[in-house]
């Protein structure tokens, strides 16, 4: 049996080498101690909390970016999108109750939630799998339901117009619902590692289309 003294002296040296040991050797068990509470205990407790395997979400397109971002001019941007959203009857005073009604950008960090299918209205954000490599975040703009099974139709809020994937996403599809914003522009610090891979035309900082 572990006696109290032998259990507090080795606490007392784990905890110096993790927060105060400024070798190679701290900094290195440091490091990966941190990894292994982020993987293994913060995000796996987030998931279970929020129902969602992807509790923290980083924007990596500008699909839902807005003309200055968080000094985004609503009345200018509804001008130059109004049309897309006419065919869907949302109007101004609809989509200025809608959340994120400026849009976010691109390495923004999102708080993820657990998408219920029936408590999801339109104008909500949501995230799903596409046919694409990573999930896509974007607006909903019309739901409909066949079978007992709601489907569902977004669209970017920079996007010219929809993808053909996100006309009917099945409820199946869907991995989460973005609440709020946590950070703006943090998640460039993962992003600029997979800069380079993208096409020339999805590289870099964002712009109204």
């Amino acid at each position: 049996m572990i006696k109290k003294s032998e259990l507090k002296k080795f606490w007392d040296k784990f905890t110096f080498i993790v927060w105060k040991d400024d070798s190679l050797k701290g900094w290195l068990i440091s490091v990966i101690f941190i990894f292994i509470v982020i993987k293994f205990i913060f995000f796996p407790t987030l998931s279970f909390a929020t129902g969602t395997d992807l509790p923290l979400a980083i924007v990596e397109s500008c699909s839902m970016y807005h003309q200055g971002n968080l000094l985004s001019n609503f009345d200018n941007w509804w001008e130059n999108h109004e049309s897309k959203y006419s065919g869907h009857i949302i109007n101004k005073l609809d989509f200025q109750d809608f959340i994120f009604k400026n849009g976010f950008n691109k390495g923004d960090i999102l708080f993820i939630v657990q998408a219920k299918p029936e408590k999801l209205k339109v104008g909500d954000v949501i995230i799903f799998n596409g046919n694409v490599e990573h999930p896509i975040i974007h607006r909903i703009i019309e739901i409909k339901k066949e079978d007992n099974e709601y489907l569902f139709s977004t669209i970017g809020d920079n996007n010219n117009k929809q993808l053909n994937f996100e006309k009917n996403i099945e409820e199946k599809q869907l991995v989460g619902k973005a609440v709020f914003k946590i950070a703006p522009y943090i998640g460039w610090g993962k992003l600029i590692f997979y800069e380079h891979a993208k096409p020339k035309s999805e590289r870099g900082l964002c712009r109204e289309n």
